[in-house]
């Protein structure tokens, strides 16, 4: 326990020197670094003399608001509490429901803390990297707070905004859980989740989607989180996966997913929450909304059977377990560009994502022989870099994109990449460090005799199922 209380004294020390608290309240945050979908209708001019008027929150807008952020919590319990835990062993299910749970409920509080005050707030001279701390405890935030959307004159309040935005930071924390389990502890793994989320989330958040960031400010597009989410988390895993080594038995015993139904309920809850994820990105209920909805359909069908087939065509059968892969890695893949390409470029992207993903947790995996139990990375980190890059070429309005201004594409793809290079190179430092220095004071990983016995009963005293 002392090194725990001793890890995060050192989390804040580095944390403090770089962070003060503004003299003067924020401006409401701007949200995604990407023009409006759909263009709104010109406002009339007010009369000469007359002040313009202060914009009110659509109450269909606040509602879509609140539901795409409950559809998002229904994506991370029980959704990719349930994905995973149907991959690992039975002798740690209840860990990985575990690990995940306490995480939402740990970001849920952090980014209410100091979170979203750093993610979207104005950090003075860092602000192309960070926020600062004037909303910190959500201070001055209240039912009649609004924040702005794509639209001129439309905002939303700005409690659901910050809702919304928790979400997000919560399941991003949570996917890394799959690149560890089955053997770290579960008090580094808090400690853990408070550094990462502090030093890649926070930044990554604000370089993004917060106006002034570095990456916001180059023209990055990245609609719903493909770089922020996905390859932010897939990296994260990656590194913690190197550092904590290869789990006991693996290569040499069989360690097959304990039960694919709770996968395929799982990632059925995956898709469906993710339809708050992609359409609530629009912030507003218009068409914009509309066209990231049938997207997250269209992708994810195309990857779905595009996983299906190139594993039958090798292997001379369909698994389930491919399949419900295929759907998670067409949703990875069509986050960034959900509201942003035409449904053709929606079901390319998701067919192109299904077989470079069914490579990366296969050959890309055993050719460079690392242990993401879940395959985080093969999954997440390449299906975002794939939607990451495939955002720059379809949003082109002559392949159906709505099209950004000054659009061209060799131009938007180096920009894609830069965003690519810039989260991979952020998140591994800090992914890396944060594993290494959490291993070298309290300890990364369960002793040998607690994995074989395992984390169930070895960190939490309890069995998923008694017979």
């Amino acid at each position: 326990m002392k090194k725990l209380f001793a890890s995060l004294g050192l989390m804040f020390a580095l944390l403090s020197p770089s962070m003060g608290f503004a003299q003067d309240a924020a401006a409401p945050a701007e949200a995604v670094a990407v023009e409006a979908p759909v263009a709104a209708a010109p406002a009339e001019a007010p009369a000469a003399g007359a002040a313009a008027p202060v914009p009110v929150p659509d109450k269909g807008d606040t509602a879509w608001m609140m539901v795409s952020t409950l559809l998002v919590i229904l994506m991370i319990v029980p959704g990719v509490a349930l994905f995973y835990g149907g991959l690992v062993r039975a002798k740690n299910m209840l860990s990985v429901l575990t690990q995940v749970m306490a995480i939402f409920c740990l970001i849920a509080i952090l980014w209410a803390v100091y979170g979203y005050s750093l993610a979207f707030g104005d950090g003075g001279s860092l602000n192309w990297m960070i926020g600062d701390l004037s909303k910190m405890f959500l201070a001055g935030i209240t039912g009649d707070s609004t924040a702005a959307t794509f639209t001129d004159g439309v905002v939303i309040p700005e409690l659901s905004f910050v809702a919304f935005q928790l979400t997000f930071a919560a399941i991003t924390t949570a996917l890394i859980v799959g690149g560890l389990a089955e053997r770290v502890k579960f008090s580094a793994l808090m400690v853990f989740s408070v550094l990462w989320f502090t030093f890649a989330y926070l930044p990554m958040a604000h370089m993004v989607w917060a106006t002034g960031g570095f990456l916001f400010e180059k023209g990055d597009l990245d609609f719903a989180g493909g770089t922020v989410v996905h390859i932010n988390s897939g990296v994260a895993a990656l590194m913690g996966a190197l550092v904590l080594g290869k789990r006991v038995g693996y290569g040499r015993d069989a360690m097959p997913p304990h039960s694919l139904p709770f996968t395929m309920i799982g990632a059925s809850l995956l898709w469906v929450g993710w339809f708050g994820f992609n359409a609530g990105s629009n912030l507003e209920a218009t068409g914009g909304a509309a066209l990231a909805f049938i997207n997250t359909i269209l992708a994810t069908a195309a990857a779905g059977l595009a996983w299906m087939f190139a594993e039958w065509t090798l292997r001379g059968k369909p698994s389930m377990l491919g399949i419900a892969s295929g759907v998670v890695a067409g949703l990875v893949a069509i986050t960034p560009a959900a509201g942003l390409v035409g449904t053709m470029g929606a079901i390319v992207l998701g067919a192109v994502a299904g077989v470079v993903c069914l490579w990366g947790v296969t050959g890309l995996k055993k050719a460079l022989g690392y242990d993401d139990s879940l395959d985080v990375f093969g999954i997440h980190g390449i299906g975002g870099i794939i939607g990451a890059i495939g955002t720059g070429i379809f949003v082109s309005p002559a392949l159906g994109g709505v099209g950004v201004d000054g659009y061209s594409m060799g131009g938007q793809i180096v920009t894609q990449a830069t965003g690519v290079l810039v989260t991979v190179v952020w998140s591994g430092v800090v992914s890396f460090t944060a594993f290494k220095l959490i291993d070298m004071t309290m300890g990364l990983r369960v002793s040998e005799e607690e994995e074989r016995e395992g984390l169930d009963t070895a960190s939490h005293g309890e069995r998923a199922y008694t017979v």
